[in-house]
């Protein structure tokens, strides 16, 4: 009997270093993890991971005290390599239905620059044609009004808006052609 009281008096000084051993080196280990992994909750269930596959080594008293850290990240490494060959063979799961393109696109903001540097451009050379050629562009294309509408608010005929929207196209067309 005194043996088995031995044992358990070893078991639970064995189990209070062990816990003094985790408590000591989570907070690294975690930050290391969550390094890799960016993400909150997976950096604290690939920690919790790493320490109940680590405890078996360190019960055994397998690994030096001073190269706690490195083993545990040691550890951390392989559950990460682990994950990443599961998810590599599985591919990444995605739900079609919850995911809504239209919603969670990211703006080209490069594609925006870039129109927004043509349009600057086209108002520059749009100021290079006379104003009734200017009112016709912008009242037809920019604002997007009718012929008829145009025609009323210019006080002129449709046919005469007709030919100025064509000769104004041609003018700014050249200017941008000599540009």
């Amino acid at each position: 009997m005194p043996d088995n009281k031995n044992s358990q008096h070893e078991n639970q000084g064995n189990m209070a270093s062990i816990e003094e051993i985790c408590h000591a080196t989570w907070e690294p280990v975690y930050r290391y993890i969550y390094y890799k992994v960016q993400n909150r909750e997976e950096a604290e269930d690939i920690t919790q991971e790493t320490f109940v596959k680590a405890i078996s080594y360190l019960k055994r008293g397998n690994v030096h005290p001073d190269k706690y850290i490195g083993f545990l990240k040691t550890v951390a490494l392989n559950v990460l390599r682990d994950l990443w060959r599961k998810k590599k063979r599985r591919g990444p799961s995605v739900d079609i239905d919850v995911f809504q393109p239209v919603e969670n696109a990211v703006p080209d903001l490069s594609e925006e620059s870039t129109q927004r540097m043509i349009i600057e451009n086209a108002l520059i050379q749009l100021n290079k044609l006379n104003e009734e050629q200017r009112t016709v562009i912008e009242l037809r294309i920019i604002k997007g009004f009718s012929t008829a509408e145009t025609a009323r608010i210019m006080n002129k005929k449709e046919v005469t808006i007709r030919v100025m929207q064509h000769r104004a196209l041609q003018a700014l067309a050249n200017i941008l052609k000599n540009k």
